[in-house]
């Protein structure tokens, strides 16, 4: 696989514009009929919370937080349709179930609501997975993502800020890391255009490499001495063919 792979749909923005409009319009639905849906969120170790590993993450509790949820979600989802087309909708699916019931296990006797969960698949499988792939398109997105949401890690420890489920936060991330593991990829390589860029060049057989010495000076190609026979041959042809052309009454051509 080339860096042909990677080539921009409308999916890469539409895919994710979509999935958060479903947010936003289940938030309106909710307050406008007053459904009280937070109800379905996840409820740790009860045989009905189990509703919420699938529903949770449609749930938010205030305007503010589903906001909050909005933008990197739209980001992250483009990023990964765009750089993980092949296996988007495993890790969607799948990141949604596996976080969902790592925080029914592990959390608090409380309600666990909202995408943050994730947020957290999708931040810890595209760092982890760029690293692991070693590719540079992919390594240098694993450090974009670092760099705009690595202060995020700090929300999987208890106790950080009151209200949030820091319980779904780190499910999230160890559900991203698992999928970095498993999940495989292509095997990404940049085409190689010159023959030096090949992992078999060898610069001895290189006709222009030949051309320089053991320190790295320029040598000029040797000069090709002239045959005297071939000489002797070229211009008694031109003779025969000048005197061929008088006899005949013909203007020669010098």
């Amino acid at each position: 696989m080339n860096d042909n792979y990677f080539k921009y749909s409308t999916s890469v923005i539409l895919i994710p514009f979509l999935l958060v409009l479903s947010l936003w319009i289940l938030f309106w639905v909710d307050i406008r009929f007053h459904l009280n849906l937070d109800q379905f969120g996840i409820y740790p170790r009860n045989f009905y919370g189990l509703i919420g590993v699938v529903c949770s993450p449609f749930l938010h509790g205030n305007l503010e937080h589903l906001y909050n949820n909005s933008i990197p979600l739209l980001i992250l989802l483009a990023a990964l349709r765009y750089f993980y087309r092949d296996i988007f909708f495993k890790i969607l699916v799948n990141g949604i179930l596996l976080s969902g019931f790592i925080t029914w296990v592990i959390g608090r006797d409380s309600i666990h609501i909202g995408a943050s969960s994730l947020i957290y698949v999708l931040v810890s499988f595209i760092f982890f997975k760029g690293i692991m792939t070693k590719y540079y398109r992919l390594v240098a997105l694993s450090l974009l993502v670092v760099l705009i949401y690595g202060s995020m890690v700090w929300y999987i420890f208890p106790n950080i800020e009151e209200g949030i489920s820091w319980e779904g936060h780190l499910a999230g991330l160890i559900t991203g890391f698992i999928f970095a593991l498993i999940y495989k990829t292509p095997e990404y390589k940049k085409i190689n255009k010159y023959d030096w860029e090949h992992p078999d060049y060898n610069p001895s057989e290189d006709k222009f490499m030949q051309r320089f010495d053991e320190n790295g000076n320029f040598v000029n190609p040797p000069i090709i001495e002239e045959d005297p026979e071939i000489d002797t041959y070229f211009n008694s042809s031109h003779s025969v063919n000048y005197e061929f052309k008088e006899k005949n009454g013909l203007k020669p051509e010098l």
